[in-house]
């Protein structure tokens, strides 16, 4: 009988310290440590996590070799985040990744931080055990990147479009800073916006031509709406905060939807697969869940939340897809902190 391979993943990209352990596709375990300290900051100081990485990564590889129950001779090959991302928390995934595959002669996995994301879709025992079928339009909706990208296979993937400034993680947080929130801000506006009436305010949408998306003039155009209403009356906010945050969610939902729209009526394709950590956004599931509902031909797909923030899973899942095709990488790898492409 043909052993099922054992991967780790290491994910050290921002400031969360993820390692997972999976088996022919099963989650085994998956150990996320959190830097908490970032929020008296209001967002992620690098030299602080890579610090913070340095302290947790072996801690988190202990625990999730503990929780997966096996021992690590047992581990078939590492796999680790190469980029993009913070390039000093990268660095210390980087080396641990190295010397772990050193010491216990096994061999190495390096995984595009985006390109996982996307592959997290793959791990067994998803929502509905489901899987999408290639060619798919995969959304990347997190703190760090918003794009749309075509993905023909496994390690077959083309951008289609991008953002030209922030992303979708980092508007919600620069709006939470207006509303006086704490990092992050993207859970906080969720919170808040359940009660809320998200028609009570509109925000001017970008006009952006292609695929490509622009959210700086939709922070810009809040920013300027919220400090001309609180000079009319100081409790502004704190009268109209649910109204305020449902509605700057259903705005970037639409924008989303749109973009969307557009490129599967540019490529044909009707198979939409979310992931990034703004993917477990409640408004943004519900509009794309709606939108299938009404278009039959359309097939949505949405990570646990488990796997849709950084975590090693992902890392740890593209891994073993690349061990079943035999890709291995050099110990001479470096890392990289901006995507350039596939």
């Amino acid at each position: 009988m043909k052993k099922k391979p054992i991967i780790i993943g290491i994910e050290s990209s921002c400031d969360d310290t993820g390692v997972s352990i999976v088996r022919n596709r099963e989650v085994l375990s998956n150990i996320i440590i959190h830097q908490k300290i970032h929020k008296k900051y209001g967002g992620v100081v690098p030299e602080l996590a890579s610090r913070l990485h340095d302290m947790n990564i072996t801690k988190a590889v202990k625990q999730a070799i503990y929780s997966a129950e096996i021992n690590q001779d047992q581990i078939d090959a590492v796999s680790f985040t190469l980029g993009p991302g913070l390039i000093g928390s990268l660095l210390v995934g980087t080396s641990f990744a190295k010397s772990f595959s050193m010491g216990l002669g096994i061999p190495l996995l390096t995984v595009n931080h985006i390109q996982a994301h996307i592959l997290s879709h793959f791990i067994q025992k998803n929502i509905n055990n489901s899987y999408p079928e290639f060619p798919f339009l995969g959304l990347i909706i997190s703190g760090g990147h918003t794009q749309i990208i075509k993905v023909n296979d496994f390690f077959k993937m083309e951008v289609l479009g991008s953002t030209l400034d922030d992303s979708v993680g980092e508007t919600l947080d620069k709006i939470a800073r207006i509303l006086g929130f704490y990092y992050p801000g993207g859970p906080v506006i969720e919170f808040f916006s359940k009660n809320g009436n998200n028609k009570k305010f509109v925000f001017s949408k970008p006009v952006v031509g292609g695929l490509d998306f622009s959210f700086s003039g939709f922070k810009s155009d809040v920013l300027q709406f919220i400090r001309k209403e609180l000079k009319k009356n100081a409790f502004f906010i704190k009268k109209n905060l649910s109204d305020i945050c449902a509605s700057v969610q259903k705005i970037i939902a639409e924008i989303l939807l749109e973009k969307i729209q557009k490129a599967i009526l540019k490529t044909g394709i009707y198979r939409i697969a979310l992931a990034g950590g703004v993917s477990a956004n409640y408004e943004i599931t519900r509009t794309f869940m709606s939108f299938a509902k009404k278009n039959k031909k359309c097939e949505i797909f949405i990570p646990k939340k488990e796997y849709a923030t950084d975590n090693g899973a992902m890392i740890a899942i593209t891994g073993l897809l690349k061990y079943e095709r035999n890709l291995f990488d050099s110990i001479h790898v470096t890392p990289y902190s901006k995507f350039e492409t596939f």
